[in-house]
């Protein structure tokens, strides 16, 4: 595997203070980070996320997407169980990269959902990669996860790496009427796993 880890760093944030472990993909040149909370024990299950970059939703506020509000939930929630972790995986626009989100956002504004620009772009649906999460997870010392996701694959591909999944914790949070569609589609065509809870109208942002 080609991924090399770097440095580790003090990182405040408003809900604490996380360490950020820096690895760079030597084969790629891609950089990842993993934001760990806490003094973390491998023989126990950790709260965590895998969460994939997305500059517009985590950095630019947009409400186009669910996954800044995510990224922020996950942090409060490990923050108030004491420990646990996130990886930020670089996979912006589920692996297209930013100007092919950017392109894929001009059709939907056209009228497409979500994964038909992706597809109207010469892309599959989802263009992500999950292998280079097992050596940043052996770094720092996580065997066992109670996973912070809607998405299935997630969940099917850290199995498939020989990490245990032992519990998948629902993150159904930032629904709001510019992505509303948007999440329906994550639901009906990507299989993400949203209760009827998350798309009733008092629940909107």
């Amino acid at each position: 595997m080609s991924i090399k880890y770097v440095a580790t760093s003090k990182l405040p944030t408003p809900w604490g203070v996380f360490a950020m472990h820096g690895f760079e993909d030597t084969e790629t040149g891609k950089e990842h980070v993993a934001l760990t909370f806490g003094e973390l024990d491998a023989s126990q299950p950790m709260l965590g996320r895998i969460h994939s970059e997305c500059l517009t939703g985590d950095a630019l506020f947009s409400l186009r997407c669910d996954c800044g509000f995510q990224l922020q939930t996950a942090m409060q929630n490990i923050a108030e169980a004491g420990q646990g972790f996130i990886l930020y995986l670089r996979q912006e626009g589920r692996g297209i990269g930013l100007l092919n989100k950017i392109r894929a956002y001009e059709l939907q504004d056209q009228g497409a959902n979500t994964v038909e620009a992706n597809e109207r772009l010469g892309f599959a649906a989802d263009m992500r990669k999950y292998d280079m999460i097992k050596p940043m997870l052996e770094k720092i010392g996580v065997q066992q996860v109670k996973l912070m996701t809607n998405n299935p694959r997630k969940v099917k591909a850290m199995k498939e790496l020989g990490i245990a999944v032992i519990e998948r914790v629902p993150l159904q949070v930032g629904k709001n009427r510019y992505n509303e569609a948007y999440l329906k589609t994550k639901s009906t065509e990507l299989g993400h796993m949203m209760s009827e809870y998350h798309f009733t109208e008092e629940h909107q942002n």
